[in-house]
């Protein structure tokens, strides 16, 4: 169903004033939505896709023995939780959810893995009426592990999605796709870490090979695997190995990876959600250089996720964190906004420091008005798996692009593509992007990806597809966000 905009086009003609970029930092305000139907704890995964194709993003949420819920997204309506009346009614305990489009249909399929008794993975294909459980048939059923971190990715450049799984027990997998069928191909191409790993994130760091990063708890060292024609070769960088913790130290461990520019330089930086110090990795020509401490973002603590956005819509882009919660300690959650150059201020509102959101968050533009609404999962039984609504003026809301990047079909199979946008006519950089694979622990979307652009003004959109070898380029120009309020800017891509 299509939203109504809290705000219209013309409203910028009575306040001119106020369209353009805002002086100040706008206020940090948001509100719970549908606070009732989102209240109940034990939420572990918390996954966001449009799944019957209208235009919005819907929301499944996996539970810790209690029955999953499949949130359809219905506009000014709310949501609806269909559940059970698509056969996604799943009453196992759920540690991890992935959308992906596996069988190119263009509607997505959901991959989930569980605790417990066997089977301990399922993925549910998406038959537009309902879901089929068909992990069996393609060689995605498996018996025993415990599984986290799954990622859709084209690892292999042949147009078709395969699947990378963490695994907290044992070495983890990738599963090749081959006309429908999935082989286990990890230990073949040097992908099967053994160690305890919880997070991963797929990019290109800048060769056309994409490559991976692998965050592994209880002291275990991270893996950067660096991709190639014949497989992937670990890294032995000690700042990507500590993330910005201890290694070694068995209470110490990094549990979500983020890809992101945060300096807008144009280059992607490495962020780790750690039980222990977080780091901030900058991207330099010398190396990868730990920065956290400086930028005021090291936080020591135990945490779950790490999810970036520009949700002021300043330009630049700002941090979540969420702390997890242990026994009877809840460790606080952080909401960092970038102010100046370098600092990150703490401006983490009640609206989030009283929720128990120990595991997924999501950035989301879920009523489609422009700015980014948060989405949290919190495990504990007196957690929530809230949805709270961004309320940032809506003179500001529309100074913003979201961009989805489909393949040359109209699918979407471009997980670890790179976005940017410039100022139109120029070749100055206004923000960079990564469409994510699925590097949250407990968190995983197939959503587009979003700018905030100050002043609305007109811009560029470069998006690079990497893989086997190549960097294939995609341009659009001139796009006026004005004429993207309440949609997506989909954009067809070249290459493999």
């Amino acid at each position: 169903m299509r939203h109504i905009p809290r705000w219209s086009i013309g409203s910028c003609l009575l306040v001119l004033a106020a369209c353009d970029r805002p002086e100040e930092p706008q206020p940090v305000r948001f509100a719970p939505f549908a606070e009732d139907l989102f209240a109940d704890g034990g939420a572990l995964t918390d996954a966001w896709a449009d799944v019957d194709q209208d235009g919005d993003p819907d929301r499944f949420v996996g539970f810790n023995g209690t029955p999953s819920r499949l949130y359809r997204n219905d506009g000014i309506d709310g949501f609806a939780d269909i559940a059970a009346e698509v056969g996604l009614l799943v009453e196992r305990s759920v540690r991890t959810s992935a959308w992906g489009d596996f069988d190119a249909d263009g509607d997505p399929d959901l991959l989930l893995g569980y605790a417990g008794e066997t089977p301990v993975t399922a993925l549910w294909r998406n038959d537009t009426d309902g879901f089929t459980e068909i992990s069996a048939e393609v060689g995605l059923q498996l018996e025993v592990g415990t599984t986290r971190q799954a990622a859709w990715i084209d690892t292999d450049a042949d147009g078709d999605l395969d699947l990378y799984l963490g695994m907290r027990d044992g070495p983890n997998r990738l599963f090749i796709q081959d006309e429908g069928q999935f082989t286990d191909q990890a230990a073949e191409l040097g992908l099967g870490d053994p160690r305890r790993t919880v997070g991963a994130v797929w990019f290109d760091d800048g060769d056309g090979w994409l490559d991976v990063i692998v965050a592994n708890m209880n002291g275990d060292a991270n893996g950067l695997y660096q991709g190639s024609p014949t497989g992937f070769t670990e890294s032995a960088d000690d700042v990507v190995r500590g993330g910005g913790r201890t290694v070694g130290d068995e209470a110490e461990g990094s549990v979500r990876p983020c890809s992101v520019d945060y300096d807008s330089d144009g280059d992607f930086d490495l962020f780790f959600a750690n039980y222990g110090a977080n780091g901030l990795l900058e991207y330099t020509d010398s190396g990868w250089l730990n920065r956290a401490e400086t930028l005021g973002v090291a936080n020591s603590s135990r945490y779950d996720t790490c999810a970036w956005a520009d949700f002021d819509h300043d330009g630049s882009i700002d941090l979540f964190v969420n702390g997890t919660v242990g026994g009877e300690t809840h460790y606080r959650d952080w909401l960092m906004r970038r102010e100046g150059d370098p600092v990150f201020m703490d401006v983490t509102p009640a609206e989030i420091l009283d929720r128990n959101a120990s595991h997924g968050a999501t950035w989301v533009d879920f009523d489609l008005d422009g700015d980014l609404d948060l989405a949290l999962a919190g495990a504990a039984a007196d957690g929530t798996h809230s949805l709270l609504q961004n309320l940032l003026r809506p003179e500001f809301s529309w100074h913003s692009l979201q961009v989805r990047v489909l393949d040359a079909a109209g699918r979407s199979t471009r997980a670890g593509a790179e976005v940017r946008i410039y100022a139109a006519g120029l070749r100055e950089l206004l923000g960079t992007r990564r469409v994510d694979s699925g590097s949250g622990y407990d968190a995983q979307s197939d959503l587009p990806v979003h700018f905030g652009i100050p002043g609305g003004q007109r811009v560029d959109v470069e998006v690079i597809v990497p893989g086997g070898g190549q960097r294939f380029v995609t341009r659009v120009e001139d796009v006026d966000p004005r004429d993207y309020q309440g949609r997506v800017l989909d954009v067809r891509t070249s290459g493999q």
